[in-house]
């Protein structure tokens, strides 16, 4: 389960969970690599590399290539500069779920439903399929970090829950 590459390196991983969303998260992947300066993974599952939908294009943004600055402490990780770089890595993190708890790629469907669910990716696709809107949701489109915050506040409204998700119980622990 490549989600738990994003715990070991540390690193925001963000999870569509059709074809309109892997271009719009390819998209907002540049704008938090830049804001954040960080990697940022994009998963994509076989189910959802192999999905075909109609996709609406944008209008393409041309940016300005910027220079590389050749930076030894920041890139180059010998021990005497992780040390330092580990605290800026540990506060991207806190940054980054504070995002997370604001971004509108993690978002309720509220239906008033007793039943709510907990999901993302593909796994959202299926079981919108198969329970309609006959449940809540949490959609997450960020999976690591994770929201915690919005996931315990909707999972506190909810009568029954569960988490649906393909693979370890990532999101579940």
């Amino acid at each position: 389960d490549s989600r738990n590459y994003a715990i070991a390196a540390k690193l925001p991983m963000l999870e569509p969970a059709d074809s309109t969303e892997c271009r719009d998260f390819t998209m907002l992947a540049y704008e938090l690599s830049e804001t954040f300066d960080t990697p940022v993974i994009l998963r994509l599952s076989t189910r959802i590399s192999h999905s075909r939908s109609v996709v609406e294009l944008g209008a393409r943004k041309d940016l300005e290539l910027r220079p590389y600055e050749k930076n030894p402490q920041k890139n180059v990780m010998l021990p005497a500069f992780a040390k330092p770089k580990h605290m800026a890595v540990e506060q991207r993190l806190l940054n980054l779920t504070e995002w997370a708890e604001k971004a509108g790629i993690n978002y309720v469907e509220d239906h008033g439903a007793k039943v709510s669910v907990i999901t993302s990716g593909i796994s959202y696709q299926y079981v919108k399929e198969a329970m309609g809107d006959s449940v809540n949701y949490l959609k997450l489109g960020m999976a690591y970090p994770l929201p915690e915050k919005l996931i315990l506040d909707f999972a506190a409204k909810a009568e029954t829950g569960y988490v649906v998700e393909e693979l370890d119980d990532f999101i579940e622990t």
